[in-house]
């Protein structure tokens, strides 16, 4: 079964791409439009778990341009489960320039700036403190991985536990964590609690870096 398992992932991931309409029906039916409204197909991932992969797995997902994870099982008394990622994979992810457009539809289509757009824009103290974030989270353990998407930075495990905003006007962060809101103290100006307010990214606290104590704060609420 393991032999096969990346095989299989990769038909049950362009069966999704062929079937992306269907499926974001199938969500806005069940979960809304908000929910709907938050898919990113841009990069999407493919998570393959078995109970080992040789080097020549490894090898392989290495020369194919999709974001793939090996992830191995070990089964522990008192039934303990063990995920280990054994490899990562990232695919380049081209996004359309609307400058390749021909005129006539460039004038219905609203262009929207990215994440690396803003982080280009930022300021030297901004960007300081965005290095200084990220070296935090990547240094959190092996299996942290980092991915830019197009509205935010996503820092993730198996599931995404951080994503990143950069604001250049405001000269701030914002960092959407996977950490109940009702487990911290909330301090207005610092963060709060958007379970029900739309957002990008995965997270229900919302915390602003403007100054380097919030920074500080902001790596402590990480480790929760």
């Amino acid at each position: 079964m393991n032999e096969n398992v990346i095989n299989q992932g990769l038909y049950y991931l362009d069966w999704l791409l062929d079937h992306k309409a269907e499926f974001e029906l199938m969500t806005l039916r069940k979960f809304g439009q908000l929910i709907a409204d938050n898919f990113d197909w841009s990069s999407p991932r493919l998570l393959c778990i078995a109970g080992n992969f040789t080097k020549y797995d490894e090898y392989a997902v290495q020369q194919i341009n999709r974001n793939i994870e090996l992830y191995q099982y070990k089964h522990y008394s008192d039934g303990f489960l063990m995920l280990d990622l054994v490899n990562a994979t990232t695919a380049q992810t081209v996004y359309i320039d609307d400058s390749s457009m021909e005129r006539t539809q460039k004038s219905n289509i609203k262009t929207f700036k990215t994440v690396s757009d803003y982080l280009d824009q930022a300021n030297e103290q901004l960007t300081d403190r965005f290095e200084s974030l990220k070296a935090f989270m990547i240094a959190l353990g092996d299996d942290v991985q980092m991915k830019t998407l197009k509205y935010y930075i996503a820092f993730k495990r198996i599931k995404n536990f951080a994503c990143v905003e950069v604001h250049p006007q405001s000269n701030s962060i914002l960092v959407y964590l996977k950490v109940d809101p009702t487990t911290v103290t909330l301090e207005q100006g610092f963060n709060r609690n958007v379970t029900n307010i739309g957002h990008y990214g995965t997270g229900d606290l919302e915390i602003r870096i403007n100054n380097d104590e919030n920074l500080e704060k902001a790596k402590i609420i990480t480790t929760y």
